[in-house]
């Protein structure tokens, strides 16, 4: 990446040594070292700390996220309470980055290079915002994307299997989760989930559904979106949420309590601004009530198995993939989940990449064996139209995996595909007959 380092500056800054030329500034980062070592001549540097004092980034509150479920729609709910607070925040995540309502820049990584989040917090400092609300990926953590940083508040949701591809084993991967939770920051670590941490006890607080916790949920219902009690020291609110689900109560749990603990605002007045936020574009999206077709991100055993969970009382449908070069382990799993719940499942595409789609399927099947009404179908748009076709009275479709991305990588090139207006053109094909 390659910026100007001030508006009107002859000297631009990069992370990248190749970009290097007359008038460049060096960010010297731990990415960045191994090539910083070859580099045959010396360049002017600055550390991420410096260029945070230069750009008078210091006093910004910065919010990381991090959990193999939960942190898009953690991060955005803590945003959102925010700013119906009154106070000035930014959100920086696979959805983009946004100040106050606004978005500034259309989707990217889940943690950018820590240069290009520095200049992100530049941009929400400039545009008034005071919290940096930000998701905080394990690839981030393990690569020192976020050295440098001091956050006014680490937020740990949960941790399960994922990311084995890059991480190895299930241990590998909890251990570098953990590190960001290793130091003396405020922290707010999920009780119920607790054992999957090493943590740093200092300034730790915790929330929790099933275990006792700092912040305690004393009684909730999941019909007809989330009513609950929270309860923190000698405050006890309802709140309410349009939202369904039990992992939907552990997002919203873990969103008012860390607004708690960044404003002290009383835990009324945050309750009372829950009931305004719908929920995250292609996170359990409702995306037609005539027939009922829910598009949901869930893209691991554990994902599904929160989706589905929070609709067993419903008769499921579910339409799912997995995604090529990643880890191969978690497929038989995620068949298994959708065999424990869904009366009808499709088996098809996610993102196959460079694997051959049929391959892949064949190793979900083998946690479908003996089941029935199991329909694998290649051609991801397929297997929806047939999900459609098939689709009974009171059946709920799922169609999981991909949430709100556009596209779909095959063999190296992304063509358009969103299983949002997929479902809204075949539907609309359907009632134009």
């Amino acid at each position: 990446m390659k910026l100007r380092l001030e508006e009107g500056s002859g000297t631009f800054l990069t992370d990248n040594t190749r970009e290097l030329e007359e008038g460049a500034l060096l960010l010297a980062t731990k990415q960045n070292a191994p090539y910083r070592e070859k580099m045959k001549e010396e360049w002017p540097t600055i550390t991420p700390r410096e260029l945070m004092e230069r750009w008078g980034l210091e006093e910004m509150k910065v919010v990381g996220v991090t959990g193999t479920n939960g942190k898009t729609t953690v991060t955005a709910l803590i945003y959102s309470l925010l700013i119906d607070l009154g106070e000035h925040a930014a959100l920086q995540g696979t959805r983009g980055l946004f100040v106050d309502d606004r978005l500034l820049e259309g989707k990217h990584m889940t943690t950018p290079s820590i240069l290009e989040t520095l200049r992100n917090m530049k941009r929400a400092k400039e545009a008034g915002a005071e919290y940096f609300v930000m998701e905080v990926s394990s690839h981030a953590i393990d690569q020192e994307r976020i050295e440098g940083l001091d956050f006014a508040l680490k937020v740990h949701t949960n941790v399960t299997r994922d990311h084995l591809d890059y991480h190895g084993t299930v241990e590998e991967y909890r251990r570098v989760k953990s590190r960001f939770f290793s130091d003396e920051s405020p922290k707010l670590l999920n009780k119920d989930q607790i054992r999957t941490l090493d943590f740093n006890p200092a300034n730790a607080l915790t929330y929790g559904v099933e275990e006792p916790a700092a912040f305690k949920v004393m009684a909730y219902s999941l019909q007809g979106g989330i009513s609950a009690v929270l309860q923190y020291r000698d405050e006890q609110e309802a709140f309410f949420s349009p939202m369904m689900g039990l992992f939907n109560l552990y997002n919203l749990t873990a969103a008012i309590s860390a607004v708690r603990m960044l404003t002290d605002r009383p835990l009324a007045e945050i309750c009372e601004a829950v009931e305004n936020f719908g929920g995250v574009s292609g996170r359990m999206e409702v995306v037609s009530t005539r027939p009922t077709v829910i598009v949901d991100f869930a893209h691991t055993d554990d994902g599904m198995y929160r989706v589905l969970d929070s609709l067993k009382e419903k008769d499921l449908v579910v339409v799912f993939g997995a995604g090529g070069d990643r880890d191969r382990g978690k497929r038989p799993k995620m068949g298994a989940v959708a065999g424990r719940f869904a009366k009808k499942i499709y088996v098809t595409s996610d993102n196959p990449r460079s694997e051959d789609p049929e391959a892949i399927i064949a190793e979900i099947l083998e946690g479908l064996k003996g089941k029935e009404n199991v329909h694998p179908v290649i051609d991801r748009r397929e297997a929806i139209r047939r999900a459609l076709e098939e689709l009974e009275e009171g059946e709920i479709l799922l169609v999981l995996g991909k949430g709100d991305e556009d596209t779909q990588e095959i063999a190296g090139v992304k063509y358009p595909f969103d299983d949002r207006e997929v479902v809204r053109e075949l539907l609309a094909e359907r009632s134009g007959k």
